[in-house]
């Protein structure tokens, strides 16, 4: 792995002679512009980048960088020389010049402009569409490596990404998407060896989830339960049926019997399925259905008949989209974390019952496994759990939205 970091910091030796002349001396420099305000005594310092390193993970690099002083960027990308440019308006850099190469990033140079500051990371080649994560003071950058003309189309297009504002009301017409995290209340779900509960883990994920989810704009979130309450399953149903979701998404963490523990670890994801796929499934679908007596979901009374002409037409168009969105969150969390065998399983969740909206349960590690349990104990990699499903999620959504109007998504293939 490369890394190099730069820090603000800034030591002065001390100057001989009066002080009260030097200061007058650095007056009448920063009044001409000859010096920065930073290097005044007391001055406070511009709002920019105050640290910054860059890595290589495998076939991922990541740039991640600490804001300060609500430092505004744009990130855009240029065909030749291949190279990703991010622009912070009245921000200025406060770490190293450059940093080493790392990666498919040849070379990160720094450079002032008329209105702030560009950074210009030069890339040994195309890459894919760059995957940004933007929390509080980190902004993180995630490269791979990608196809010569899909880059050219991300060049041509102008803009990729840019800081948000202050958070606006959601559209009423923008879809909405339900999150569900397992557990809560007198439940508490699987426990860890180091007393992690499952409850916690996945409200805590929910919460950075509906957070990147509104932040990007494409959908409106809502929780099936935003604190630590118990709330049956069948409830957890009925939100989405109720508000008419697009999707429903349940997060939960998995956890394996004593004599598998040391062995099964990683992601995994579920969709309805009378028959289980494996026993695994069969096993966790027993234990999640059990965590309340209620089970089952709530349909309309009507006649069998009716029921049947209903199920009929809706459960095949709903499936085959809860098929679609396991595919595409399989994809998305293979590139952020370890992932069990055969990740898409199938089995009898009640809260995924639903006969008319899409659904899947993510399994986002086993709390069994020492190291499973560990990284999702960490912000950071809970948050990139939450930017992988963010992925996903917006590419359920176009497909859907272009399957709507009658036509495909341009340049996307179907999962």
């Amino acid at each position: 792995m490369i890394q190099a970091v730069g820090t603000g910091d800034h030591h002065h030796r001390p100057e001989s002679g009066v002080p009260g002349q030097r200061r007058r001396r650095l007056l009448l420099l920063g009044a001409a512009g000859l010096v920065l305000p930073a290097l005044l005594p007391g001055a406070a310092r511009a709002a920019g980048v105050s640290r910054a390193s860059l890595t290589q993970e495998g076939h991922r690099t990541r740039l991640a960088l600490t804001l300060d002083g609500g430092l505004r960027w744009e990130l855009s990308a240029q065909a030749e020389p291949p190279a990703l440019l991010l622009d912070l308006p009245r921000g200025t850099w406060h770490g190293a010049s450059s940093l080493a190469a790392a990666g498919c990033v040849s070379a990160l140079r720094v450079a002032n402009t008329r209105t702030g500051t560009r950074v210009t990371l030069l890339l040994t080649g195309p890459i894919a569409t760059p995957r940004v994560l933007s929390r509080d003071s980190l902004l993180m950058l995630e490269l791979r490596p990608g196809g010569g003309p899909a880059f050219a189309r991300m060049a041509a297009a102008g803009r990729l990404a840019q800081s948000t504002g202050p958070a606006r009301r959601p559209s009423a017409s923008l879809p909405l998407v339900v999150l569900d995290p397992g557990h809560g209340g007198r439940d508490p779900g699987a426990i860890g060896a180091h007393g992690t509960h499952e409850k916690r883990i996945t409200l805590a994920v929910a919460h950075e989830l509906k957070r990147q989810l509104e932040a990007a704009g494409f959908c409106r979130v809502a929780l099936t339960r935003s604190r630590d309450v118990f709330i049956p399953l069948a409830q957890r149903v009925e939100v989405a049926r109720k508000h008419q979701a697009a999707l429903f998404l349940s997060i939960h963490a998995d956890s394996a019997p004593p004599e598998t523990a040391r062995h099964a670890r990683g992601a995994s994801v579920y969709t309805l399925g009378e028959t289980a796929s494996d026993a695994l499934a069969a096993a966790l679908a027993r234990r999640e259905n059990l965590a309340d007596k209620a089970g089952g979901l709530r349909l309309p009374s009507v006649p069998p008949e009716v029921l049947s002409i209903l199920f009929s037409l809706m459960r095949q168009e709903t499936r085959a989209g809860s098929e679609r969105l396991a595919r595409l969150v399989v994809a998305a969390l293979d590139d952020e974390t370890t992932m069990l065998p055969h990740s898409h399983r199938r089995a009898g969740f009640v809260v995924l019952k639903a006969p008319d909206v899409p659904a899947a349960l993510v399994e986002l590690g086993f709390l069994s496994h020492p190291q499973d349990e560990e990284a999702l104990g960490k912000p950071a990699h809970r948050a990139r759990l939450a930017a992988a499903l963010v992925q996903a999620v917006q590419g359920y959504l176009a497909r859907s939205q272009q399957a709507a109007l009658g036509g495909a998504v341009p340049g996307a293939a179907s999962p």
